[in-house]
């Protein structure tokens, strides 16, 4: 039987973004698979329902809110138990990527990847951190950067809850206002992670931690935060609304109407209309 359009997998890939795909399944009775093996390392979360993980020498029953890890090469299948309905979501990432960066992380640039022992877990906090990431990556209106930076922050902590590396790198704070300050100055242009990353000389995984702990906002949200007070600026000045939308680099008019409202309450126009004496 062919499935309906809505029940077939779906995928997700960005040319910017080659490291990592995403896949969906919404009906997983529809999909079996025999024991098969990939490249990358592949992980996932039960949405719905619950089927059976075989994962190298090991098989279990896995349910919704269930993370399933599978390291590079281990031959593995998940299937529905007796035809029931079960759901879930699929993260595939070149090894080499991780790889480097469980080098960010504390680990010896000489060692390879570092396998997970676990093949599966309940946490919660990763479950729900997992279902925001694929959220992250699939909506069309979230550019590079807010992705990029959402993959990193992700696995990074993936690596120190379920794979700790034995030390992680400490910067001062000097890098960290470096990459604030470089944000600024080119909070309107399109941004990506590896510039703001080589402008403060520090690594992904180690920016996105510690930016946020001393800015209170990851570099993504602190870049889009430039831009609305930008916009404000230009408002002020009596800019038109769809220009002051290019000018700040929002993708047009009406993301820019969005965040604006999101971070001040009120709409570019409602802003830049007559102020009271």
């Amino acid at each position: 039987m062919k499935p309906a359009p809505d029940q077939a997998p779906q995928f997700w890939r960005d040319p910017a973004l080659p490291f990592i795909e995403a896949r969906a399944i919404a009906d997983g009775r529809l999909v079996c698979y025999n024991r098969h093996a990939h490249q990358q390392f592949s992980i996932g979360s039960i949405t719905a329902g619950h089927s059976t993980y075989l994962s190298g020498h090991t098989q279990c029953r896995v349910s919704a809110g269930t993370l399933v890890l599978m390291n590079p090469g281990v031959v593995h299948a998940c299937n529905p138990i007796d035809n029931q309905p079960w759901s879930y979501r699929m993260l595939y990432v070149d090894t080499p990527w991780l790889t480097a960066l469980q080098h960010e992380l504390g680990f010896s640039p000489q060692l390879d990847f570092r396998p997970f022992a676990e093949t599966h877990s309940r946490d919660p906090q990763l479950f729900t951190e997992l279902q925001q990431l694929y959220q992250a990556l699939v909506n069309p209106e979230n550019d590079t950067l807010h992705k990029h930076s959402a993959v990193v922050a992700f696995f990074s902590e993936l690596q120190q809850r379920l794979n700790p590396a034995p030390s992680s790198p400490r910067y001062s704070n000097h890098k960290l206002e470096r990459a604030a300050h470089f944000i600024r100055q080119h909070c309107t242009e399109p941004l990506d992670l590896a510039q703001i990353c080589q402008a403060a000389q520090l690594s992904a995984s180690y920016l996105i931690r510690a930016f946020k702990q001393q800015y209170g906002l990851a570099p993504h949200a602190y870049l889009v935060n430039q831009r609305v007070q930008y916009a404000q600026a230009r408002l002020r000045q009596g800019a038109a609304i769809a220009e002051v939308a290019q000018a700040a680099g929002f993708a047009d008019q009406a993301h820019l109407q969005r965040v604006f409202k999101q971070h001040l309450a009120a709409t570019p126009g409602q802003y830049q209309g007559p102020a009271l004496a």
